[in-house]
């Protein structure tokens, strides 16, 4: 019987990059709350590396269910890109990690959306719910950086440029209308493609 590794090695490799990936993150967003100067702005920046912890850790279990190997070039590769990340962002002022941060969240929701797709594909479903959840969880990262930064006078500069910002995504989850579990396979479609997700321009929700 063949492993996962060998009937869908692209799906593995993403689980593989993803496990690492989330640790980047979580470092990442440990420099950048440090960065900061209010609590108040803190503790959502600590509270979404949590997230990022949870959701290494979830990754990990799917993993040790098929047998998938933690690779050590990605962990190596992540853990520098990570440390990198958060020490720079005591340089780059407030709005560049904040941009950032929900720039790359936004791709983030169609990555595990995506794994869900492959999964189903295969006639496994037993996973849907936390890839589901932890994409769901990404879009909530996504709105709350909108949200702190759709003022700022540096955006549609930005935006222009990365094609991201308070109206854009990478992807095309409403946070505020998400479709039911058994339809999350009809998202990402673009994304999935190799093609942004350009949303109609508005204003973040809160």
């Amino acid at each position: 019987m063949k492993t996962l590794i060998e009937k869908a090695p692209d799906l593995a490799r993403s689980l593989q990059l993803a496990y690492s990936a989330e640790r980047a993150a979580s470092f990442a967003y440990i420099g950048h709350a440090a960065a900061l100067n209010a609590e108040a702005e803190r503790a959502p920046v600590r509270q979404i590396e949590a997230d990022e912890w949870e959701h290494r850790a979830e990754v990990k279990k799917i993993m040790d269910h098929y047998g998938i190997p933690v690779s050590r070039y990605f962990e190596i590769k992540y853990y520098l890109i990570g440390k990198f990340i958060g020490l720079s962002c005591h340089l780059l002022g407030r709005f560049m990690p904040y941009f950032f941060a929900g720039r790359l969240e936004s791709g983030n929701v169609c990555e595990y959306i995506i794994m869900l797709k492959r999964f189903r594909e295969l006639g496994v479903t037993e996973h849907d719910t936390v890839l589901y959840e932890m994409g769901i969880k990404e879009k909530a990262h996504e709105v709350y950086f909108q949200g702190v930064i759709e003022d700022e006078p540096w955006l549609p500069y930005f935006e222009k440029i990365f094609n991201w910002g308070a109206g854009n995504s990478f992807n095309d989850l409403d946070y505020e209308e998400l479709r039911p579990l058994e339809d999350a396979d009809l998202y990402c479609e673009k994304y999935e493609r190799g093609k942004a997700v350009v949303m109609e321009p508005r204003k973040a929700k809160r």
